[in-house]
Formats: structure tokens, sequence, C-alpha cells
């Protein structure tokens, strides 16, 4: 039954590849039952995705109090209610997708959606943890011998805000956007176009161009925001961009590459999956979670800025550096 039901699941994966541990043993198959659930109610994948958005949304409240430290047993429940939630929230959104493979209703707004979830979820909690911050720093200012005055707490806030703001948008955002896009590289070079969404920012732009204005503005809104996303995503990737053009010229197509130079490719980027996977929810939610149970949120700010930012920069070099190095054997 055990085997049968792993079965079940992996077939509503893009690929256990692109699966860390954690996610492949337990977060999936608790997907998939909630899967099979919203199938027999009839409820669309993108109702789950903006379900997923409300509830890691709300969670935000819970973690705006202080945890044991501050607010006892009380402050503790609260941060744990929140994680609880944030992780029912991360449920959710991997459920959509299966949903969607199980039911065949994939759409490009699911996509859109599911790429926004995750920003959704995360910028009124790093809101209220400013907010958090400006009640509950006694820790903080007692380890770095600051008074605790009125202009001080208003002048550590601000430079809170700023940490956050460039952890939140540069950072977080940045991150998880570049994992998402090395996610559907390896993707692309294991199942090819069909298996993938290794979408193009020329290709959201003609499809964007293509739509009428009657088809709504918020609909317009959701497409101008995907280009933008795809954008960023190739600016960040410029060796794969040339590499992919390469291809192009030499085969056509990327998809007519031979086998044999597809392999090296995928070879490379498994090496890199399971560093990848540290950018995306897991690994980076328990140190989240960890913070703020310590009261230490703000310390989250700054491992999101430099531990996460340092990771993400040499999976992105690496990869880069490969890419170049195709290029160049291919010229």
């Amino acid at each position: 039954m055990i085997k049968n039901l792993k079965q079940k699941v992996q077939a509503t994966l893009k690929s256990s590849e692109t699966e860390d541990w954690l996610d492949y043993r337990l977060v999936r198959p608790l997907s998939y039952l909630w899967a099979l659930f919203f199938q027999k109610l009839d409820v669309h994948p993108n109702t789950v995705t903006i379900i997923s958005m409300v509830i890691g949304a709300a969670a935000s409240v819970f973690f705006m109090h202080g945890s044991f430290y501050y607010e006892g047993w009380h402050g503790l429940l609260m941060n744990v209610v929140g994680i609880l939630l944030l992780c029912q929230a991360d449920i959710f959104d991997c459920t959509d997708g299966q949903l969607a493979r199980l039911t065949g209703k994939k759409s490009r707004l699911g996509r859109i959606l599911d790429g926004m979830a995750g920003f959704v979820w995360f910028i009124p909690i790093y809101v209220l943890l400013m907010v958090r911050f400006y009640h509950h720093h006694s820790l903080e200012f007692g380890w770095l011998g600051i008074a605790d005055t009125e202009q001080n707490v208003m002048i550590a806030t601000a430079v809170v805000v700023a940490v956050a703001l460039y952890s939140g948008f540069a950072g977080m955002g940045g991150q998880q956007r570049l994992a998402d896009y090395y996610i559907q590289i390896h993707l692309f070079m294991l199942k090819g176009e069909k298996g993938s969404e290794l979408d193009t920012s020329e290709a959201q732009q003609k499809a964007y161009d293509e739509t009428p204005d009657d088809a709504g503005r918020l609909w317009k809104y959701f497409l101008r925001t995907y280009i933008n996303y795809t954008r960023k995503q190739e600016r960040a990737t410029p060796e794969f961009q040339r590499l992919m053009q390469t291809l192009k010229e030499k085969y056509g197509s990327a998809s007519n590459m031979p086998d044999s130079l597809r392999q090296q490719l995928l070879d490379e980027s498994r090496r890199l999956m399971p560093w990848n996977a540290m950018l995306t929810f897991n690994f980076r939610s328990a140190m989240f979670f960890l913070f703020c149970l310590v009261d230490l949120p703000v310390a989250n700010f700054i491992f999101e800025a430099l531990c996460m930012g340092l990771l993400t920069w040499c999976i992105n070099r690496h990869h880069e550096r490969f890419c170049r190095k195709m290029r160049e054997s291919l010229s």
C-alpha cells in the first residue's frame, strides 16, 4: 500500500530530482492527499493557491508576537501557531501543482500565482517582524550596549527596516526566483520543453501584446508582472542565455541538441540541485522558525542577506561558468 501511494505521488510530481528530502518524503505525500480531497470537491488548482496565500499571510499576525523570552508561554504558542500555518500554506502551495497535474487543469495564471505565493506570504510577515522588533528589542540592545531610549529605538528600527527591505526583495525574492529558474532548467534538460516551464520574457511579452484589453486589467497586470519575473531570471543567467542561443543557432532549437550534450548539462544540473533546494522553502523556513522561537527574528534578515546570498552567488557562478565552458566547446 505504501509503495502504491509512493508511485501515485510520484506521478503528480514534475520530477523527484528537483525535490529535497523533506518534500519528497513528507510534504509531497501530504499534498497528494490534499489534492485528492480537492479533486473530489472539484476545486480548481488556482483556488488552492489563493488559499495558501491567505493562510501564509495570516501567519504574519502570530509572528508579530515575541516568543518565550518576551511573552512567556503565550508568546511561544503564538509563534508555534504561526509556524504551523506557514507549513500548511507550503503544503497547499505544493498541492496546487499536484492537483493541476492530477486533473489536467494547468494554466498560465496558475504558473504566475505559484511564483507569487512566497512573496504574498513573506511581505506581511516581514512587515510585522519590524513591528515586533520595535516592541521587543531588549536582547539586541543588551548585547550591543545600547540604551533603550525612544530615540535609539527609532534609529534601530529604521536600520532594521532597511535591512529587512534588502533581505526581502534583493535577498529572498531574488534567491527564490533564481532557484525556481534552475529547477525549470533542470526539467528542460530532463524532460524537454513540454516537461518544463522554462518561460522566456520574449514569449511572455508576445502573450501580453496579443492579449486584448477587454481581457481585464487584472489579467494584464499578472502578465506584465510575469514578464518582469522572467526578465530578472534571464538577467541573472547571461551565460545560460548565450548557451541557449548557441544551441538554437547550431541545432535549430535547444530541444534538438544531441543526447550526449543534454546528458552533460543534466549531470551538471544534478550536482547543483541539492544546493539549489536549500534556497527554497524548507531550509530557509527552518532557520526563520528558529530565529523567531529564540526571539531573534532580526537575525533572520541578516542570515537571508549574507548566508543565503552567498549560497545563491556560488550556485549562480558555478552554473554560469559551466554554461560558458559548454558554449565555448560548441563554438
